[in-house]
């Protein structure tokens, strides 16, 4: 794990660790955290060599950024990748405004003054919107983001969460380093459509959810509450007869890590990265011990014969239920 190997994130894009952080959940929406584990936690996966970390404006309401602003304020700011998210709006107490997502070019502007003050830093290494808005035309959001880049505000442009059409829109009026999305052995459907475009189009994917919320960790149990502030309380695979069905494939994913000789979270963390140089996947780990084990996933080796018996154990569309609640799915241009 020494080190961590690293990807190019597309063709125009940074060089990053093979591993990313993803920090969200150290603000918001996986219920309380502890700042000061989840300072030492950041601190912890840039002294071992991860160094692309991703947060977004809209994190606890800006709370995530200033929590990564405080680390950067203690380390070098060229040890780390910042890949930064806007476009959701927050209420006041702690709900999200329904869409449409504020991705206008004014928007772009504003919400990037707003992430460099709280970041305590001149420039963002990846800047993208969250979600498209239909309203909005692609182009003007990619357009004011490559006018950004050109005054050394950001370094690449980044997509979230959109379909081939809006990327290949996108791609048309700048470089783009890489689409976020949620990938994993219980969300493939990037497969499709999705990943065939980046390919082909020189763009870099970064995997978010690779352990879907925590159902792929090999930590969740059936018995386990949710507050009124998890996300998860309200996401249908974590809920009855969902929950158990997926917790069954998580078992059988288990007995494939033991014959591994690896944890369950860490076959999985390994599966997403085998399937492409240019796939990085973002562990949401919250605490040193869970970032440790995550790294770990490094050193898993799968050859053709432990990739087919991982997919055996859980098959493409095995999942049972959608990966967000219906309202939400229906915003996803990555979905239509």
């Amino acid at each position: 794990m020494a080190g961590l190997r690293r990807r190019q994130l597309g063709a125009s894009g940074p060089e990053v660790s093979i591993i990313g952080l993803g920090a969200m959940g150290m603000s918001d929406l996986y219920g309380p955290a502890d700042e000061a584990e989840s300072v030492a936690t950041l601190h912890a996966a840039i002294d071992a060599g991860v160094n692309l970390i991703d947060t977004a404006d809209f994190y606890g309401s800006g709370h995530n950024e200033m929590l990564i602003g405080r680390v950067l304020r203690e380390r070098r700011r060229d040890e780390v990748v910042l890949s930064v998210k806007f476009g959701a709006r927050r209420t006041p107490d702690g709900g999200f405004q329904a869409a449409p997502y504020d991705v206008s070019a004014a928007a772009v502007k504003d919400r990037l003054a707003y992430s460099l003050r709280r970041l305590g830093t001149d420039h963002i290494d990846i800047y993208r919107p969250s979600r498209l808005n239909p309203q909005v035309p692609i182009e003007e959001t990619v357009g004011a983001l490559l006018e950004m880049r050109e005054a050394g505000y950001i370094r690449h442009i980044g997509l979230s969460e959109m379909g081939a059409d809006t990327i290949r829109r996108a791609a048309a009026v700048a470089p783009i380093s890489d689409l976020q999305i949620e990938y994993s052995l219980l969300s493939r459907g990037p497969e499709a459509t999705i990943l065939p475009t980046l390919r082909e189009l020189g763009i870099g994917l970064t995997a978010y959810g690779v352990l879907s919320r925590g159902l792929l960790s090999g930590h969740w149990s059936a018995g386990r509450e949710l507050t009124g502030t998890d996300f998860r309380a309200n996401s249908p695979r974590f809920q009855g007869e969902h929950l158990a069905a997926n917790l069954r494939l998580v078992d059988a994913l288990g007995r494939v890590a033991q014959r591994l000789g690896a944890t369950t979270s860490q076959v999985a963390i390994a599966w997403v990265a085998a399937q492409g140089e240019q796939i990085v996947p973002l562990v949401g780990a919250r605490r040193r011990d869970r970032l440790t084990e995550s790294l770990a996933a490094v050193d898993v080796v799968l050859d053709r014969d432990a990739v087919d018996e991982i997919e055996r154990a859980v098959p493409a569309g095995a999942a049972s239920g959608t990966r967000y609640a219906t309202p939400m799915m229906s915003l996803l241009d990555s979905e239509k």
